[in-house]
């Protein structure tokens, strides 16, 4: 169940933000490209710090999940709400993943540093509905980020 003060994806994605079929071969560019779209987030983030938050996450331990996905995420005061940005990559790269598949999903997001529990809570949720098996199918199709985004909130709504 969803917790009221956990965001919704079909809040936090919009088709500035996502990316399909991204070309990279390692998860750096992959991580950088994710990145890069938070320039186009709402007023009140600051992209290259958010960028430094992420990426020293990153570094502690790999946000490689599994089952094709990374969640590459970061509190930071870089932001004054959570925003996400979201890609699916042209082929899976290792990512260094719990269960050692490679990735070929990244949703990345960042929050206030203020907003631990929701953080939490956000990542458990986002594992859940990006995991299952037949969203991976639908995530996978989508040939727009108008695509992916309609994919990934239905999923969502059915979570």
């Amino acid at each position: 169940m969803l917790m009221t003060d956990v965001p919704r994806l079909a809040d936090l994605l919009a088709p500035d933000r996502v990316a399909v079929r991204v070309p990279t071969d390692t998860p750096q560019p992959a991580g950088d490209f994710a990145v890069g779209l938070l320039a186009y987030c709402p007023d009140g983030v600051d992209p290259d710090r958010g960028a430094a938050d992420v990426a020293a996450r990153e570094a502690l331990l790999s946000t490689g999940v599994g089952e094709g996905l990374a969640l590459p995420h970061a509190r930071t005061p870089a932001v004054t709400s959570t925003v996400a940005t979201l890609c699916t990559l042209a082929a899976p790269v290792d990512w260094d993943a719990h269960d050692g598949e490679p990735v070929d999903l990244v949703l990345l997001f960042a929050g206030p540093e203020a907003a631990r529990s929701s953080h939490v809570r956000l990542l458990a949720h986002l594992s859940r509905v990006l995991s299952a098996a037949d969203v991976r199918r639908r995530i996978a199709e989508a040939g727009t980020p108008e695509e992916l985004v309609a994919a990934v909130t239905a999923a969502e709504a059915s979570a």
